[in-house]
């Protein structure tokens, strides 16, 4: 079993920034691909960044491109999402998710492991 948890969610202002930490734990698995969605109250999940674990490329959604930037550390666990300048349009809870296939990142269906998710709030 792989378990994902996210943490770094809060309530911030609009311009403000926060970051998230994901880190997996368990089984040894090949991670190939790790991505970041979000979903609002009454919406469906979406796509927000991905990272290639092994190349170390990025993909974003067009909504958080140039605020946002998905990271790793190859030496150790956590992917991150660095969220600058907060809009009240990104408030959702985000989730973490893991592939060990290449592919259609952008798409939920892709990825085989979910974290529980963190809520990230930005006040107006």
């Amino acid at each position: 079993q792989v378990q994902l948890v996210e943490s770094g969610g809060g309530l911030v202002q609009a311009g403000d920034s926060l970051r998230l930490s994901c880190a997996a734990s368990g089984r040894t698995f090949s991670r190939n691909t790790m991505g970041w969605f979000r979903q609002a109250p009454g919406k469906e999940r979406e796509f927000v960044a991905a990272i290639s674990w092994s190349t170390g490329n990025t993909y974003y959604a067009d909504s958080v491109e140039s605020r946002f930037t998905i990271s790793r550390d190859n030496a150790k666990n956590p992917v991150y999402l660095q969220m600058n300048s907060l809009k009240p349009e990104d408030a959702a809870v985000y989730y973490c998710a893991a592939s060990s296939r290449v592919g259609f990142l952008r798409s939920p269906g892709f990825y085989e492991y979910w974290g529980q998710g963190t809520q990230v709030t930005v006040s107006a």
